[in-house]
């Protein structure tokens, strides 16, 4: 009996042992492949606008059409949690860095997690994309954490929808003359793309010459660009868009694509004009579309100019109310 009682002790030690070890690599094994990122999908829309919707940070990358027609070009992928979305993407010089998370829960709890995932692949942990409102709220949970530099190319341009539509005052004159000229000289119209799917095609066809005549400009996203404003000409009514065209002479020559960003917040993602013999085609469409199609908006998000000289100075050239400055948050080095 006493060995028999010895050997029964011993074996409910080993099997205490054992399950202790294999409660240890379970939870080890679902710490390593707790976040399991995947390629964006069309119908990822609704999940993903589940975490995006009532966000009021007023940042183009914070919206399910730019994630997904973008992914060409940064290999977006995302995963979720119970509480938050999760965005991983590469960056202009191929590493990898990941958005905020969006949702609500314990924020320093989950950027452990992304740090793992860093890890993982090992690159350098980064966060990219912070608005100030975002750095704010990551040094809240993380005083001591990160550094903060600001990346200009990035930052969006954001102005009042009713600047865009009157355009006041003597340092928007130039805009005033130039749509002034475009009146006086053409006989000209202004259609919505809501429900008017062939003049959807009619846009795709208008793309298409657009990329022929800008064929020798050398910047290296006007190809990824091509391939997102396809995207969202091909999923117009799906993404939730609001489209408008300027004919002349019953001629498409310019047309903007956008949709709502926030409550208060228009994002316009796409505007292109023909301006061979047209004179005044971007400024009549930057005019027209606010003013049909996101009026009742008080703000207007024209995204980023991507470092792109030409597309600064135009952009700055319409006095933006606000330049919403994005930030790339790092690990101090220890």
């Amino acid at each position: 009996m006493v060995i028999h009682n010895n050997y029964t002790f011993q074996n409910l030690f080993l099997v205490n042992n054992f399950m202790t070890w294999l409660l240890f690599l379970v939870n080890n094994h679902q710490n390593e492949y707790m976040l399991a990122f995947r390629k964006i999908e069309l119908s990822d829309k609704q999940l993903i606008d589940s975490y995006l919707q009532g966000n009021n940070y007023r940042s183009s990358d914070l919206c399910f059409c730019n994630l997904y027609c973008w992914q060409e070009k940064f290999k977006t992928e995302f995963t979720t949690t119970d509480e938050w979305l999760l965005i991983r993407f590469r960056d202009n010089v191929d590493g990898n860095s990941y958005l905020l998370p969006i949702g609500k829960g314990d924020l320093k709890e989950v950027v452990n997690l992304l740090k793992q995932d860093s890890e993982k692949l090992g690159t350098r942990f980064q966060i990219r994309g912070l608005t100030q409102q975002m750095c704010n709220e990551l040094q809240a949970v993380e005083p001591d954490r990160f550094t903060f530099k600001l990346n200009r190319s990035v930052s969006d341009y954001i102005y009042t929808s009713e600047k865009l539509i009157h355009l006041k005052g003597k340092k928007l004159q130039s805009k005033r003359n130039h749509i002034n000229r475009f009146t006086k000289e053409n006989n000209w119209s202004y259609k919505s793309l809501t429900n008017n799917p062939d003049l959807v095609k009619e846009c795709h066809r208008m793309l298409q010459q657009w990329m022929i005549d800008n064929a020798e400009d050398k910047d290296p996203s006007l190809v990824y660009d091509n391939i997102a404003t396809k995207l969202m000409l091909e999923n117009f009514e799906y993404f939730g868009l609001r489209g408008g065209v300027i004919c002349v002479e019953g001629r498409m020559v310019a047309f903007s694509l956008g949709e709502p960003l926030t409550q208060d917040t228009f994002i316009v993602h796409v505007e292109k004009a023909m301006t061979e013999n047209v004179h005044g085609a971007y400024a009549i469409i930057n005019q027209q579309f606010v003013l049909h199609e996101a009026a009742e908006f008080t703000y207007i998000n024209r995204e980023e100019d991507m470092g792109i000289e030409s597309l600064r100075k135009a952009k700055l050239s319409y006095q933006p109310d606000i330049l919403l400055e994005k930030f790339v948050a790092r690990e101090k080095e220890q």
